[in-house]
């Protein structure tokens, strides 16, 4: 019988719920230095309900295997005594270890399920706060960060949490009860072997201690290794192409082969220390335990103990041997997930966020734009932007031209809200840039990038990607502004015709109208084209323009062009060149003073 595919993706809490708690989780990790423990238990507020209902159940449905060596004890001191009414007592001990047999299913059911909601619950609002101080990280920071990096954290390092969370309540819990269970039965039965069981306790302290430190250290490698892997296998599958163009296949291949081998042996290092580890905590407690038994048989030969009281005692202290095993054996997980709660932590800590919360917000933009004395630069020393001025009126088309590296896209990422300038202000609508929500903002813009950027999913899911109720009407009219109508007809499924990974069943040109599509969708006020056209043929471009020249008019719209024949219509034309504007004007006016712009232009001729 085939899995079936689990179709239910419902939250095990709601909307809200979720939201709190995912802000919950950014909050705590800001200016947090507190141990990774203390954080860890701060994750779980709102969950101890279920976590206490949880340990309730879990004490009920162990209750077997504290019972089953002192019901043991008893037969067998019955059996040997043989007293008159020894069938009362045979049958009443029995009867409690039987009713104790069948509470532990419906409670072990109760205890993993509580637990469970409650970890995954964790888990799921763990990764979810993550994707929300992405989403609110700046522009800069995020592009300096390597996706693979951001995977691992999200998924393996989020994993050892919720391993680790698991590990401290489940077998924590399961550990202080045994302790707690053995020492009391013990310690009320006889003294003697209660201080036996105490002289145990420290050997596991001396283990923990010698291995502590170089467990922690090597996950810490192993960590780091894994991060920079991911983010070169990410790095190796996007450039697929090139390195087979290039016929470098070999070259990636012993690159990669090299980075997963330091993987490999620093692995094997974590393994070999646990392992010696492991073998070391067990040597040791089962001497103690066959220690345990020869002390148990001598006071029995000495009267001191009942026959019955010699399987007890061996019973329960292979339940504490077992507790302190346990103990030793959460070491590695404990390590794994103290740095995995620091790994996320770098991520959570990041200071550069994106402002605008609690900034005033706009509700209608009407595209007027001014550039003052702007400087900007990604590198003190290397100004990008120095005394840039510009002014734009509301629905102008303002194209910005020069040589690569003189800042056109600077300038469109401040327009964004990407980038906030070092020196001078940016205005919109009269507004600082740097005192508004960006959100708010946001709305009212459009962006088609240079790079087209599609998501793995639809030609319709594209287009329409953060909008709801996009009527069939309202699609085709952007379908044909577009002049998308003819491809999606030959397509074979249409608007539902799956683009690929990235967009990679269809063409270039393809994927910039589908970019500019989605961009025509929102009915924006300001529209921002980085070269939106580069990627078509002349037939198409030819067709785009004439839609972007109508369907731009009356918005505020910049253009970054390297081909000056596609702004031969735009209102107003910025050159630009080492950081300024040193000409503007419409096309006739800048090609009658021939300057800047009239030698680029011959340049294309």
């Amino acid at each position: 019988m085939k899995d079936q595919p689990i179709t239910d993706n419902r939250p095990l809490m709601n909307d809200e719920e979720l939201t709190q708690l995912e802000a919950a989780f950014i909050e705590r990790y800001k200016g947090s230095d507190q141990h990774p423990i203390r954080t860890l238990f701060k994750f779980y507020k709102g969950q101890y309900h279920l976590l206490i209902l949880s340990a309730i159940c879990y004490i009920i449905k162990k209750s077997p295997q504290w019972l089953i060596p002192i019901v043991t004890a008893n037969l067998i001191d019955l059996v040997v005594e043989q007293p008159a009414d020894m069938m009362p007592w045979i049958w009443g001990n029995v009867g409690v270890l039987a009713l104790a047999l069948v509470l532990n299913i419906p409670f072990h059911y109760a205890y993993v399920k509580l637990e469970s909601v409650a970890t995954r619950n964790v888990e799921a609002a763990l990764r979810g706060a993550l994707v929300r101080k992405l989403q609110h990280l700046s522009i800069g920071h995020y592009r300096e960060m390597q996706s693979g990096r951001i995977q691992s954290k999200m998924m393996r390092d989020v994993e050892a949490i919720a391993n680790l969370s698991s590990s401290i309540f489940m077998n924590g819990m399961e550990i202080l009860i045994n302790l707690v269970v053995a020492v009391s039965v013990v310690l009320s039965k006889n003294i003697y072997v209660f201080l036996f069981f105490v002289l145990c306790a420290p050997v596991s302290g001396v283990i923990g201690f010698l291995f502590r430190k170089k467990l922690r250290t090597l996950n810490r490698d192993y960590r780091h290794a894994v991060e920079e892997t991911s983010a070169e296998v990410m790095d190796m599958v996007e450039m697929v192409p090139l390195s087979r163009a290039h016929a470098l296949e070999e070259t990636e291949t012993t690159k990669m082969n090299h980075l997963l081998h330091g993987i490999a042996k620093r692995g094997l290092r974590l393994d070999i220390t646990q392992s010696l580890f492991g073998a070391t905590n067990w040597v040791v407690f089962e001497g103690f335990q066959l220690i345990c038994l020869v002390f148990s048989v001598l006071m029995f030969l000495n009267n001191q103990i009942a026959v019955g009281d010699i399987t007890l005692y061996q019973s329960y202290f292979t339940m504490l041997v077992s507790s302190v095993t346990m103990i030793l054996a959460l070491i590695p997980t404990f390590a794994r997930g103290i740095e995995a709660v620091t790994s996320v932590g770098e991520l959570m800590h990041a200071p550069e966020e994106e402002g605008g919360a609690g900034k005033p917000a706009l509700s209608d933009v009407t595209g007027a734009y001014s550039f003052q004395n702007v400087g900007f630069a990604y590198e003190e020393g290397h100004p990008v932007l120095e005394g840039f001025d510009l002014e734009v009126s509301p629905g102008e088309t303002v194209a910005l031209v020069g040589e690569s590296g003189v800042g056109k896209t600077t300038v469109i990422n401040m327009v964004i809200g990407y980038h906030f300038p070092g020196e001078g202000t940016v205005t919109i609508d009269g507004h600082s840039i740097r005192e508004i929500d960006l959100r708010s903002y946001r709305k009212h813009i459009a962006v088609v990038p240079q790079n087209t950027i599609l998501f793995s999913g639809t030609i319709r899911e594209n287009i329409t990607y953060g909008l709801s109720n996009v009527s069939e009407e309202k699609l085709a009219e952007i379908l044909e502004a577009a002049r998308l109508t003819d491809t999606i007809a030959q397509l074979p499924k249409g608007l539902d015709t799956s683009v690929g990974e990235h967009g990679g069943k269809l063409s270039g040109g393809q994927r910039q109208r589908i970019s500019i599509a989605r961009a025509l969708i929102r009915d924006p006020k300001v529209i921002i084209l980085d070269e939106a056209t580069s990627a078509l043929d002349s037939v198409s471009e030819k067709m785009i323009q004439e839609a972007l020249d109508h369907l731009t008019a009356g918005r505020t719209t910049f253009v970054v062009a390297h081909r000056l024949s596609t702004i031969k219509d735009a209102d107003k034309i910025a050159v630009m060149e080492g950081g300024r504007c040193i000409e503007f004007g419409t096309y006739d006016e800048l090609m009658e003073k021939k300057g800047a712009f009239y030698k680029y232009r011959q340049l294309q001729l």
